[in-house]
Parts: structure tokens; C-alpha cells; sequence
């Protein structure tokens, strides 16, 4: 496949000494997630439902939460999936 244009490739702060070589070697490779594997998401419904009422419960337009959960290769090697299992609201503070 080729690589999108929209893709920028890896870049590290700069530092007095490196502990490898910089220069590009070989051929440029995409590392996103969806380039090699067919994603797959499963969201639990209590989660979802947790959610929605924590965003109509809040009075401001913006807020930050976390949505967690697990990371599986599928047997054959050829998919993901992401399954979100967990609500967390956060702290205000």
C-alpha cells in the first residue's frame, strides 16, 4: 500500500548525543494502526449508556473523560479488535 500524504514521518527532540544513526534507511513504511490489520471496535453498551448520561448530566459544552479498555489480534493474524469496556469521568481538578 502506499503511504498517505497526509502522514509525516517519525521526528525525535533534539539532543547532544544519539544513541543510533539518524539518517533514513530503506524504504518509508506506514505504522498506523489500520495499514497492516482490519480494525475491528466494540463498545459495551452500560459503557455507552454511561457516557451519554455523564455528558447530559454536565452543564459545561466541553469536558474530558476516558473511554478504556483492551487491544486483541484476532487469531489468523489478519484483524484487531479494540473492545471499550470501562467509563471514566475524570477528575474536575
Amino acid at each position: 500500500r502506499s503511504v498517505p500524504e497526509r502522514m509525516v514521518p517519525f521526528s525525535f527532540p533534539l539532543s547532544r548525543c544519539a544513541l543510533w544513526d539518524p539518517v533514513p534507511m530503506g524504504d518509508v513504511i506506514g505504522a498506523h494502526i489500520t495499514y497492516y490489520r482490519n480494525p475491528k471496535l466494540c463498545l459495551l453498551e452500560k459503557t455507552l449508556r454511561l457516557a451519554y448520561r455523564h455528558a447530559k448530566q454536565n452543564e459545561k459544552i466541553l469536558f474530558s473523560c476516558f473511554l478504556l479498555g483492551s487491544l486483541a489480534v484476532s487469531e489468523d493474524g489478519e484483524g484487531i479488535t479494540i473492545t471499550i469496556d470501562r467509563f471514566d469521568p475524570g477528575r474536575e481538578v
